[in-house]
């Protein structure tokens, strides 16, 4: 135990009961503190053990677990601890505010099961602390939270949501009064603040509302959202002449989406078919294993539908509308989903090609992308003479480079993107936005359209002039207690015995992000220090330009690899592309196999 917080390790039977019973005498929600009285009934250690190795712990999404009861589950419980955690330091933070009683915060939720419990009592417990509560009336996503903060000239906020994960989870992720989720200090701040809270405050709604510290939101903020989301678009016009001709079917994954999606594209004109069986909202998720636009399952029933209404593309959210994916009919009809790296370089080249046109394009403009994301649009960036910048994964790194850029004036903003189907056309928002990417895609097409093209056609010619780039994701799970030693060991395995080849290239650069340098392996002593900060990721440079990253999930128990593999451009034939497209897919596969073999051999 560190600071009243499990941190993990063995325990023994008696250690597992005490456990358990201090969390069944704190948790007031029945429903989760009769699930653990259950468990110790039947001994079902194995379970417990589980339930109460460790306590949920802020991550590159903030506090993210299986529900549950459990300090290793999300609960009620937890929330309240995070959430009055949360209230003192943001009362320390803002002594001036604190004391004159101008403090707010916003919450808002997705249509995740216990969402609008987690998200009412998050929002109870900042009105009993003399923190303004504004409570959306109903699901909203995630990225209307980071403009709602902004808006409302709010302190902090909270999104109750699992963002993408399957069904059985929840989350909550806090935000500062940037917009943007938490970062160093405040996210260690906010840990050490939960840790220390021994009494929860809380008041009835009707107390909160009476006393005016609890105000509910809806339409006010909505449409200043979408008419945001609108005023990003270059070509009205365009859209205006040709939106009628473009048939898009989308799908917010039984997610907060919808009504959103609908309303922007709507607007413009679009004629937008939804998936009628995922269209309402349902935490269940009953058509899907898991509500990730990223992975083919989940466009299964949005390519059926689009094949059959002979639609122009596939349109998706996930459940909390800040990830956006993307499928798009090739010459034969078949539908071909994009992948984040994909549609990131594409909507990167609209922007950057339509702000230079229209002559926008600000002095000292920069793009920003996560470590893992291909480089793909660096290339982008060299044509139109714009700064490419790194981060570390997690979209509020990238809005904390934007903060800075505001703070200091060095650099402007244009666009920002992550690998896993994240965007981020807009200033008003500090976080990745579905909303928006999906509005500025369906002008992209639209302009492509115009000049003869396909987004595909387009594409193909982007990998001619850049040459080809092909992605792979591995990710291996590993739960429980025993779970996180056996990825403590991997990583560390990787950094004391690393490949000297993957896919039978040799690897001629290693970045450790963890331990801050980067050095040629076949001379490690000549190491250079790096200025991220500190993360536990290893990239591996390969001859070709090829990258291989891996990374411990900062929201499940799993690690990832991200392969990020490039073919340098040739003759910018139709047969070069061919041949560059079967060379890439041949050495994806090698460096797979590479990667599970040192997996396995790593987890015996």
């Amino acid at each position: 135990m560190v600071n009243g917080r499990f941190v993990g390790g063995y325990m023994d039977k008696s250690e597992i009961l005490k456990r358990a019973e201090a969390y069944i005498a704190a948790e007031q929600d029945k429903r989760f503190s009769d699930e653990v009285a259950e468990l110790v009934k039947k001994e079902d250690f194995k379970e417990l053990e589980d339930r109460f190795y460790q306590t949920l712990e802020f991550g590159t999404g903030g506090l993210r677990g299986i529900m549950g009861g459990g300090t290793n589950r999300m609960n009620t419980l937890e929330i309240n601890m995070a959430t009055q955690g949360l209230a003192n330091y943001v009362l320390k933070a803002f002594p001036e505010k604190a004391k004159d009683g101008t403090l707010s915060a916003v919450v808002a939720y997705d249509s995740r099961l216990n969402s609008d419990v987690f998200a009412e009592a998050t929002a109870l417990i900042f009105a009993a602390n003399g923190i303004k509560a504004y409570l959306f009336s109903s699901l909203r996503p995630t990225p209307e939270l980071s403009f709602a903060i902004r808006t409302l000239g709010a302190q902090t906020g909270v999104v109750v949501t699992a963002s993408h994960n399957p069904r059985m989870y929840n989350g909550y992720k806090a935000y500062w009064d940037d917009g943007a989720q938490v970062i160093e200090p405040h996210d260690k701040g906010i840990i050490d603040e939960v840790n220390k809270v021994t009494e929860v405050k809380t008041m009835t709604r009707v107390e909160a509302i009476a006393s005016e510290k609890l105000v509910i939101i809806d339409k006010e903020i909505d449409e200043k959202f979408w008419e945001m989301c609108k005023a990003q678009l270059f070509r009205p016009e365009l859209i205006k002449e040709k939106a009628k001709d473009v048939r898009i079917v989308y799908t917010p994954l039984h997610g907060t989406g919808g009504v959103h999606v609908n309303k922007v594209l709507g607007d413009l004109g679009l004629k937008i078919i939804t998936v009628p069986e995922q269209a309402e909202p349902d935490g269940n998720f009953p058509t899907v294993e898991k509500p990730n636009p990223e992975e083919k399952p989940a466009l299964t029933l949005a390519v059926e539908l689009a094949k059959k209404e002979k639609a122009d593309g596939v349109m998706a959210t996930d459940p909390d509308a800040d990830r956006f994916g993307t499928a798009f009919p090739d010459k034969d009809g078949n539908f071909v989903l994009l992948s984040g790296n994909q549609m990131g370089a594409l909507l990167m080249d609209y922007v950057l090609l339509s702000r230079k046109e229209f002559n926008k394009m600000p002095a000292n403009p920069a793009v920003i992308r996560s470590i893992v994301t291909s480089p793909f649009g660096d290339y982008v960036c060299k044509k139109y003479g714009v700064e490419m910048l790194e981060c570390l994964t997690g979209f509020k790194w990238i809005a904390a480079i934007e903060a800075q850029f505001e703070a200091d004036g060095s650099k402007n903003y244009v666009f920002g993107l992550e690998e896993s189907y994240g965007y981020k056309v807009e200033k008003e928002v500090m976080d990745k936005d579905g909303v928006s990417a999906a509005a500025m895609c369906a002008e992209m097409i639209l302009y492509w359209r115009s000049k003869g093209k396909s987004l595909l056609e387009h594409l193909d010619d982007m990998y001619k002039e850049f040459g080809y780039f092909e992605d792979r994701a591995i990710s291996q799970n590993f739960p429980g207690s025993s779970g996180s030693e056996t990825m403590k060991g991997i990583m560390a395995d990787l950094r004391t015995n690393p490949p000297t080849t993957l896919g039978g290239e040799k690897i001629v650069k290693i970045r450790d992000i963890q331990n801050s340098v980067v050095f040629d392996p076949a001379n490690p002593s000549a190491k250079e220090a790096i200025g991220f900060p500190k993360s536990n990721v290893l990239q591996f440079y390969l001859e070709s330009g090829t990258i291989v990253s891996a990374r411990p999930s900062g929201t499940e128990p799993k690690i990832k690899f991200y392969v990020n593999s490039m073919i340098p451009a040739g003759n910018g034939t139709d047969a070069w592309l061919t041949d560059a497209k079967n060379k890439a897919a041949v050495l994806c596969d090698n460096i797979s196999k590479d990667i599970q073999a040192k997996i396995d051999a790593a987890s015996k």
